[in-house]
């Protein structure tokens, strides 16, 4: 009866979750519900185990989401992404106008903003560009998945994104883990997807398919509330604070809007690989600091202090192109709220599940899995990310519960956990892109566009091609290590 009760919490939460229903209602509904079933005690699963897990999650990754919030409105309401956008738009034309689409949502995600930023942002341009060029705006949802979605935020060593940081308390790695595989992944990813997106719009012309009509404004997905509920479970910002505040009229100059990406990264670096590994930090052992280690906490310190001080740079050299600047930060604070307590509470359902003695037999199918522990840990996150429609709460799902067996495997079969971390990463990155999955909507919505229209393109550059990145950066980690 255990099973059938986690059977049927996870139906209940997909379905529901599918048809716009809040997960801040969801989540403990469906945990009681799958205690209940168990014959497990409901109270003390609901105020105990789901609100500890979800507390703890808080705890530790709130400082990012609502940081990286933070920064991805400043980053609009400056007017830096647009700079960014147009830039990429006249350096490479209408003729080139997927690679400029791709490339300019890599380059403001990868730098720390917020992908549904990048969204409102660039869909407008995206459009004028396949509208010049006539290539069929079915492909625009593609072409933003493929520059926003995938390899800046789960393969490219030393990303600032909320996927990339959750595997260091675990694993004590740093953002820039297994950085040649990580590279070599996003080579795959970026290469494969640009190969089909290049293909569809070749076939496209020559059977004479133009640019299409024009869809729905981006400006009605932010206000649709089925978006946002759908939205916040997968992101770290909120769609309804997009357009709070007010943006500036005027673009700064390039070199002004690249600079806060360009701190970013290089706080990032230094902080990961110079600053706090020479720290004496053992103070953090002691019961007053959580009885924690600077490996726990580290990769997080790190990637906060990089937003932060990118946040004071980005005001110093933008505040005269930010006419209302509380506002523009009351906005970019509050769009955290909301997405935070949404991938709480889904993890703090999955601490549920995972406390239920029948999931001691879902427990030992993963880890035995053929392959070795790198399939496995693939499939565990790639699993859960699917079910639950959110990377990031999926991978925390997996590694709340398995965790902590797959470093006692590492540590027996000599894995280094960085190439643990990287495969968990990216494989939460892949069947997350699901039909019900919050990024996937809101994109879709935000270009006018259908699933029945974009979605196969959708899943050929941010599932194929990251089920083969995953696959390669798993056989060459099995062979040569991490690197």
């Amino acid at each position: 009866m255990g099973l059938l009760g986690i059977l049927v919490a996870l139906g209940l939460l997909i379905w529901l979750a599918y048809r716009g229903w809040s997960v801040l209602l969801l989540a403990p509904a469906a945990a009681v519900a799958a205690a209940g079933l168990a014959g497990e005690p409901l109270l003390a699963h609901w105020t105990q185990t789901f609100m500890g897990s979800a507390a703890r999650f808080i705890m530790q990754f709130f400082p990012i989401f609502l940081l990286g919030a933070l920064f991805g409105k400043l980053m609009e309401d400056s007017g830096s992404v647009s700079a960014i956008a147009r830039f990429m738009t006249a350096r490479f034309g209408p003729q080139r106008s997927v690679l400029a689409v791709v490339l300019a949502g890599a380059l403001v995600t990868y730098g720390g903003v917020s992908l549904f930023v990048a969204f409102f942002v660039l869909a407008p341009m995206a459009h004028e560009l396949f509208r010049a060029a006539q290539i069929p705006k079915r492909l625009m949802p593609a072409a933003i998945a493929l520059g926003t979605s995938t390899f800046t935020m789960s393969a490219l060593p030393g990303t600032p994104a909320i996927q990339n940081a959750i595997p260091m308390p675990f694993f004590g790695t740093t953002p820039f883990a297994a950085p040649g595989l990580g590279i070599l992944a996003s080579a795959i990813i970026l290469g494969f997807g640009l190969w089909w997106l290049s293909r569809a719009e070749a076939k496209a012309h020559r059977n004479g398919e133009g640019y299409g009509t024009q869809g729905a404004a981006a400006s009605d997905a932010a206000s649709d509330p089925i978006v946002r509920e759908r939205a916040t479970t997968s992101g770290a910002f909120d769609p309804a604070e997009i357009f709070h505040g007010d943006q500036s009229k005027d673009d700064p100059p390039i070199g002004v809007a690249m600079l806060p990406l360009a701190v970013v990264f290089g706080v990032n670096l230094l902080m990961s690989l110079f600053v706090l590994p020479r720290l004496d930090a053992s103070w953090l052992a002691q019961e007053a600091w959580g009885s924690t280690s600077l490996a726990a906490v580290g990769g997080v310190w790190a990637v906060a202090t990089a937003l932060a001080a990118a946040i004071v740079v980005l005001i110093a050299v933008n505040y005269r192109r930010l006419p209302t600047l509380r506002a523009s930060m009351d906005a970019g604070v509050n769009a955290s709220a909301l997405p935070v307590l949404s991938v709480a509470s889904l993890v703090g359902f999955g601490s549920v599940i995972a406390a239920l003695p029948a999931f001691e037999l879902v427990r030992s199918w993963v880890l035995e899995i053929e392959g070795g522990p790198l399939v496995s840990l693939a499939v565990a996150t790639n699993v859960l990310a699917s079910l639950t429609g959110s990377a990031s709460g999926g991978l925390t799902i997996a590694l709340d519960a398995l965790g902590e067996a797959y470093m006692r495997i590492a540590a027996q079969q000599g894995i280094d956990p960085a190439l643990m971390h990287r495969v968990a990463v990216i494989g939460a990155g892949t069947l997350d892109s699901l039909p019900h999955n919050g990024a996937v909507v809101t994109l879709l919505a935000v270009c006018g566009s259908t699933h029945g229209e974009s979605y196969l393109d959708i899943v050929v550059v941010s599932i194929v091609g990251a089920l083969i990145a995953l696959a390669a950066v798993i056989v060459l980690g099995s062979t040569l290590g991490s690197f």
